[in-house]
């Protein structure tokens, strides 16, 4: 049985960021899973997958914002820190020995669904507006050539 369950509502409308989301849910899941079996080689190798993967969904998505000019993309980017903090706090207790799971799982499940429904919710139409600016760019130098040169060098 899983431990979350992705609601319709928790869809932004931006595919990219969706999926990223519903990875998330699904390695918390996927910690869920291990730490039900008894698996602590598998909760640690979870951990670590769903803390790398969410600072790097984070990173996207404030390039995002950033990119639309969304007015408030630095507060959002703090909210990232901060919880950033917190998360990586529950990895170090877990690298020296304590049992951190539950707490995880509880803090990423409670925290990314009432940031996605609020704080996620309210970029969604400036990141739309941007994209679909950015990809009738048809010049030599548009978003998507932009977008591969940042990330891919």
């Amino acid at each position: 049985m899983a431990f979350l369950e992705w609601e319709s509502d928790l869809d932004t409308g931006i595919e990219v960021i969706d999926g990223q989301h519903r990875r998330i849910v699904e390695m918390i899941n996927g910690l869920h899973a291990a730490q039900e079996q008894g698996d602590a080689g598998a909760v640690a190798r979870v951990i670590e997958e769903v803390v790398d993967y969410t600072v790097s969904h984070f990173a996207f998505e404030e390039t995002l914002l950033e990119d639309a000019g969304y007015l408030f993309s630095r507060a959002h980017k703090k909210v990232h820190e901060l919880f950033i903090r917190r998360v990586d706090l529950l990895r170090r207790r877990h690298q020296a020995g304590d049992d951190v799971a539950d707490e995880l799982k509880d803090l990423l499940g409670r925290w990314l669904f009432n940031h996605i429904r609020n704080d996620d919710a309210a970029y969604v139409g400036a990141v739309k507006a941007n994209m679909q600016r950015l990809t009738r760019d048809e010049s030599g130098d548009g978003w998507l050539s932009r977008s591969m040169r940042r990330f891919f060098g």
